[in-house]
C-alpha cells in the first residue's frame, strides 16, 4: 500500500468520525419546549360526503389535544406525558412515544367543516363533512 493511498484513507476515516460526532451532539441536544418530538400516524379516508381522520393516540388525554382545521390542512397537537412513576426507573424497552406531538394532514382539494372529533379507545376520530 503507498503512502498516498493510506493517507488519503486516514483522512476520510477522521472525516467519518467528525461527522459521527456533528451527528451525535445534534441528536442529543435538548428541544425547545414546543419543539415537537413526534408525529402520530394517520389514517384518511374520503366518502362522497365527508373526509374521515383517524389519528392514533395512545394514552393521550382528550384535554391535551388540539385541532386546528384551516386552508386545506388539519393540525392535531399536544402533549402525552411520562407518567411520574416512569421518572425514576429503569427502562428496557420504550416504543410508545411520549413528549409533545403534532401532526399536519393535507387535505385534498376542496371546503371542509370539522363536525365531530372524539378521542376513544386510544385515535382521535375526526368527521369533516364537504361543503
Amino acid at each position: 500500500m503507498s503512502f498516498r493511498h493510506s493517507n488519503r484513507m486516514w483522512s476520510n476515516a477522521f472525516e467519518l468520525l467528525a461527522e459521527a460526532e456533528r451527528l451525535q451532539r445534534q441528536c442529543f441536544r435538548p428541544l425547545p419546549a414546543q419543539t415537537p418530538t413526534w408525529e402520530p400516524p394517520v389514517d384518511l379516508i374520503e366518502t362522497r360526503d365527508a373526509l374521515l381522520v383517524t389519528v392514533a393516540l395512545p394514552g393521550v388525554e382528550p384535554e391535551r389535544v388540539e385541532v386546528h382545521l384551516n386552508s386545506g390542512q388539519i393540525m392535531v397537537s399536544g402533549v402525552r406525558p411520562l407518567p411520574r412513576q416512569m421518572q425514576s426507573v429503569r427502562i428496557h424497552r420504550l416504543e410508545l412515544p411520549y413528549g409533545r406531538f403534532e401532526r399536519r394532514i393535507l387535505l385534498p382539494p376542496g371546503q371542509y367543516e370539522l363536525t365531530s372529533h372524539a378521542l376513544k379507545h386510544g385515535c382521535l376520530q375526526m368527521n369533516l363533512r364537504k361543503i
